[in-house]
């Protein structure tokens, strides 16, 4: 079990022109975030690193804009969670904008095709098209861009996992994380990278004449797909992807998303007037991962697809529906989980490896994410590929510091052999592994962890943004905290501690898994309601706590009031 550390973020004595309205708690935040100029606020269009230092864009450019001048067939190949199913729509719809006319979608299925551009995905293709486009994948896929050469299809790679060690030989590659790339922003996700791509496809098309007698498609109405898959992918919100979200937000609450969003907002009982980054990240992109995990991403493409409203409303109610059975199974495997790592030895591991015969491999990944928030180690849950098969799909979750994508490369290279196909980045892989070397792959792993692991990086270090002083707990604060954003990985939503009187503390939640507390400040009296999710059921009963939490706005009925979430809880 891991022991939580507050500390307290540093501001440094920097002197900013702020804005005159600018709440001196929000000062102190954005100090604390790196903010070192009054425009760096400033999330307008004009402030996007503009596409022409991004690598490979000329050459993915030319094979789109031949495809489109002679009405070739052009065929997007997506990943199967939120920022491949954002990247995908964003790609056909972008594309239909500038002017190709024949594009379609593909969605690997992961129980049938595997991860990514495989060959079995290029086998399955009955009609090749002229062109592949992937997104959010392909950087790892040699031998499914090798298929597809062989059937004469022109590939175009864009990605943003990091590169192996062998390069696919696609038509183009675009990837701001290829060696060498000049592109700044690193942290684009992968509907990122394909809007890049759009932005430099429309310049060409716009340089030839294409759009001479008719108006410029604006690229930037697909921001609120963009801004979805950017947070739910988890990617640093540094400033550039902190503008693509915050326009991609601006659209939803003035109304003008996508149907198919408008739909998923409505679904998940949030109001697109008052939608946040945070709202996307667990509310509206598990939705869009239910799909994947469990069914086939091809449903959530064809909601952010499609134009008319009820056949939207019905999409998103049939993912609603998925998502709860997700969370059913997420909660029986994560039991399981539990019993495991309190029955074997498995809290003696730095680097831990789970496997269950009946698990399902949708959901392995959050398996992996839970335990990894109890454990604060880095873990690696597998399940069958599919029923009865000897083959392993794994997922793997890291804590800060610890590169797993790295780890995992040192597995591989210790012991050729061991697993098969791997990749990912320093938060979170995935990895394929036959059944009867699950042992041999954990004690490797462990052992990997443990050679690579630094001892700071093993204690767990909630960062707060100080105290807020007595009557600072308002609505007003929890209104400009909401809209002050966008916050997410990178540039984290504003946490706060102090030490509260417990007057009341009650379960919350049909299983008792989540509290509500009635709090009071000592230093005024003055009252405040809280709520904690997923409370550690060994929390006693505490009539004094210090207390880490974020000030929200609670909406009931209509009716606006500041409420604590609390992220954590010990003894004052």
């Amino acid at each position: 079990m891991k022991r939580t550390t507050l500390r307290r973020r540093v501001c440094p004595d920097v002197r900013i022109d702020w804005p005159q309205d600018l709440h001196p708690v929000l000062r102190r935040i954005y100090l604390a975030r790196g903010v070192k100029t009054a425009q760096q606020l400033d999330h307008g269009l004009a402030s996007l690193t503009p596409p022409q230092a991004m690598g490979g864009l000329d050459a993915a450019v030319e094979v789109l804009a031949q495809a489109i001048a002679t009405d070739r067939r052009i065929v997007v190949a997506g990943d199967y969670d939120c920022d491949g199913a954002t990247g995908m729509a964003v790609a056909v719809r972008g594309l239909h904008m500038l002017g190709a006319g024949n594009v379609g979608f593909v969605v690997p299925n992961r129980f049938e095709h595997g991860y990514g551009l495989s060959p079995a995905l290029v086998a399955s293709l009955d009609e090749p098209p002229d062109v592949l486009v992937t997104v959010d994948n392909g950087i790892a896929s040699v031998a499914g861009v090798a298929a597809a050469h062989a059937r004469g299809i022109r590939v175009v790679v864009t990605d943003h996992h990091l590169p192996g060690p062998q390069l696919p030989e696609a038509d183009a590659i675009v990837n701001p994380n290829l060696p060498g790339d000049a592109f700044p922003s690193k942290a684009l996700a992968g509907v990122g990278v394909m809007f890049y791509l759009l932005l430099a496809l429309r310049a060409r098309l716009e340089r030839d004449g294409r759009f001479a007698h008719g108006e410029r498609p604006n690229l930037a109405s697909l921001l609120d797909l963009v801004a979805l898959g950017t947070v739910a992918d988890v990617v640093p919100l540094d400033r550039n992807n902190r503008v693509l979200v915050e326009n991609g937000l601006r659209r939803i609450r003035a109304g003008r998303g996508c149907v198919g969003l408008q739909a998923l907002i409505e679904a998940s009982g949030r109001s697109a007037a008052t939608l946040t980054a945070s709202d996307m990240g667990f509310s509206i992109g598990p939705r869009l991962n239910a799909a994947g995990r469990l069914e086939d991403m091809t449903l959530g493409v064809a909601c952010l697809l499609t134009d008319d409203a009820g056949h939207a409303r019905e999409l998103a109610e049939l993912l609603s529906s998925i998502n709860s059975e997700r969370r059913q199974l997420q909660t029986d495997m994560v039991t399981e989980a539990e019993r495991m790592v309190e029955n074997a030895d498995v809290p003696d591991a730095t680097g831990v490896a789970l496997y269950d015969a009946g698990w399902h491999p949708g959901v392995v990944g959050l398996v992996a994410s839970r335990l990894k928030e109890r454990l604060h180690r880095p873990v690696v849950a597998f399940a069958p590929s599919d029923a009865g098969s000897e083959v392993l799909r794994g997922s793997a979750r890291s804590i800060p510091g610890f590169h797993v994508r790295d780890a995992l490369a040192e597995v591989d290279a210790r012991h050729p052999g061991l697993m098969g196909p791997f990749g990912g980045h320093a938060m979170a892989a995935g990895l394929s592994l036959a059944v009867d070397r699950f042992d041999a792959f954990a004690q490797a792993f462990d052992d990997v962890v443990r050679d690579r692991m630094q001892p700071e990086w093993l204690e767990s270090v909630l960062w707060t943004d100080g105290e807020l002083d007595a009557g600072e707990m308002t609505l007003a604060l929890a209104r400009d905290l909401r809209l002050a954003g966008p916050w997410g990985q990178a540039f984290p939503e504003p946490l706060f501690e102090n030490t509260f009187e417990c007057l009341r503390r009650r379960p919350m939640g049909s299983t008792g898994a989540h509290a509500r507390f009635h709090l009071r400040d000592p230093r005024d009296g003055s009252l405040i309601d809280a709520v904690m999710f997923n409370v550690d059921p060994e929390l006693p009963e505490l009539t004094h706590v210090r207390a880490a939490y974020s000030l929200v706005v609670n909406d009931w009925q209509g009716r606006e009031t500041p409420r604590l979430l609390l992220r954590h809880v010990e003894p004052a």
